[in-house]
Parts: structure tokens; sequence; C-alpha cells
């Protein structure tokens, strides 16, 4: 899914002339680049909360088929938090991507590491609850994916 979803954002924000990766779509919303800035910050956030987790007695629960299912769904529309709201880290694509593809190796490092402890984590996600790491891991993709159809949709 790491590497689906990887790919998915890469293919979406290619091609985009700077100009039109920063322009606001005319139906509002953000642009392109905002969109990568934004899942970057959120990749970068879960990310840390996935390193600093340490194995529990009382994992967290295993919710991924329903986190594929409501990941997958972009008519539930969310209002991202103010901390997640993008805020002009990135002029160019090519740079927002670079950041994007750095986080991403690391993300996909640390799932390789922590494979066999994932499903024993308990951690907290802001939306969906308690969770154990493989559905961190699930999320992680899932928002890249959102964001990736997010800005085909803009290209349109």
């Amino acid at each position: 899914m790491l590497t689906d979803s990887r790919r998915e954002l890469n293919e979406a924000a290619a091609g985009f002339t700077d100009a039109e990766a920063a322009a606001t779509p005319q139906a509002g919303g953000w642009s392109a680049l905002e969109c990568v800035e934004h899942v970057t910050f959120v990749e970068e956030r879960f990310l840390s909360r996935i390193a600093a987790a340490a194995p529990s007695d009382t994992p967290g629960p295993n919710r991924t088929a329903e986190l594929v299912a409501r990941l997958t769904n972009r008519e539930a529309r969310a209002e991202a938090p103010e901390v997640a709201q993008p805020k002009g880290r990135f002029t160019t694509m090519a740079d927002a991507l670079a950041a994007f593809n750095e986080v991403r190796v690391r993300t996909l490092d640390l799932a390789k590491q922590r494979a066999d402890e994932l499903s024993k984590l308990c951690l907290d996600h802001p939306r969906f609850g308690k969770m154990d790491g493989v559905g961190m891991v699930v999320v992680i993709a899932g928002h890249c994916r959102r964001h990736a159809e997010q800005i085909r949709t803009i290209r349109k």
C-alpha cells in the first residue's frame, strides 16, 4: 500500500508547471502543491507517532478493513485541522515531491524494521481513534491516495 500510494501521488503530481501546481482550483480547495505539502506534513507527523510507540500488552484494535473503506470514500469530506493546513512550505512541485518521497522512504524503512510489532502498538489517530500500527500505516497510505485523487481532479 505504501509503495502503490507513493507511485499514485507522484504520477498525479507529475507534469504540472510550478504555476499550475500553485494555482487554486476554480471550484475552491487546495492547489496540487498544497495537497502534496499537506500529505508530507501528515506523514511526517504519523511516522513520528509510530516511531515513538512501544509494543503494548493491550494493542490498539485492528481496524484495517474499516480504515480502507473509510479512506477510499472521497464523498466523506474532512476538514484538516489548522496544524495540518498548508502553510506555503514549498514553492515548487519538485521540492514538494522530493520532501514527500524522502519521508515515504523513512516510512517504508520503519514499516519494514517494525513489521513484526506493528500489530502490537497502540496509537491514537485524531479522527479515527485508537488503532494498531498496521492501521496507522493504512491511514498513511490511504490519506496519500485520497490526495492523489484530489490532484487528479484538479488536473481535469
